[in-house]
């Protein structure tokens, strides 16, 4: 068990959840390379999921789907509200989620050392600058080689952003939709992490970006007559072919997903 290292960092925040929200999220990181990585060569595959909220429902959500990585994943999901904690340890009790616990922590990670952490929905609520303070005490606890997502999604996890860390830079900028709920994909820029959301003006990277996506959005709409998520497909081409650069997905998602590098949307006063 690990050791408590002083009173939990955060604070109590409004704890929306609800089942399935954090799918798209989850699917992601089954299918990303570095995040498999990640488990599969870990000694101790460890994840903690911090500010789960008022239901432990994601959290055991994530420890499933993690399970095709790795059979013998552990989650711990970490709440410092105590009334949350004791909803989580009683779904719990009866055994029916092993490789799942729930306890008193935040950003410090209650001593635990994963080799991967979420934060969905958690940092959204927080002003921008304690961003730098919470990943900074999330990096602090990493085991060597770890991750961290810091996601937001709307209530029904439709639209959802985040951004992947390590132990010393920010990797990766990620929009994730249901093609079918948008009109054009900067309706996702509501749901951009706080470390960018007030960034989302002129003259920023990620404006930009987002720009560029509606335009070759809009490029592509006669790819709509086949679905929306063959036309999300034929825009990353399209961003693809415009020098954009964009990650390609693995494999045909059922989610839009576009993914850059942190570099091409990083506010100046980041890097």
């Amino acid at each position: 068990m690990a050791q408590r290292a002083g009173a939990p960092i955060g604070a109590i925040t409004r704890g929306t959840t609800g089942h399935n929200r954090l799918r798209r999220s989850d699917r992601w990181l089954v299918h990303s390379p570095r995040v498999r990585t990640a488990l599969q060569s870990s000694t101790d595959p460890l994840v903690v999921d911090v500010g789960y909220g008022a239901l432990p429902v994601t959290t055991l959500e994530l420890a499933m789907r993690l399970r095709w990585v790795r059979a013998d994943v552990r989650v711990v999901g970490l709440e410092i509200e105590p009334d949350r904690v004791r909803i989580g340890q009683a779904a719990t009790r009866n055994g029916s989620a092993p490789g799942v616990e729930f306890a008193l922590g935040g950003f410090e990670l209650a001593g635990h050392r994963p080799v991967l952490v979420r934060a969905f929905n958690v940092l959204r609520q927080y002003p921008e600058e304690a961003v730098a303070g919470a990943w900074a005490a999330m990096r602090q606890g990493l085991a060597p080689g770890g991750l961290i997502v810091d996601g937001t999604c709307d209530e029904l996890g439709r639209r959802c952003c985040w951004v992947l860390l390590d132990a010393t830079s920010v990797v990766s900028l990620t929009l994730a939709c249901d093609p079918f709920a948008i009109e054009r994909p900067s309706d996702l820029a509501e749901r951009l992490p706080k470390v960018l959301i007030h960034h989302n003006v002129p003259g920023e990277p990620v404006h930009a970006l987002l720009q560029a996506a509606d335009r070759a959005w809009a490029s592509v709409a006669g790819h709509g007559v086949f679905g929306p998520r063959v036309r999300w497909r034929a825009m990353l081409e399209q961003l693809v072919a415009e020098g954009l650069p964009v990650t390609p997905p693995r494999r045909n998602l059922r989610d839009g997903v576009l993914t850059v590098p942190w570099s091409a949307v990083a506010p100046d006063s980041l890097g």
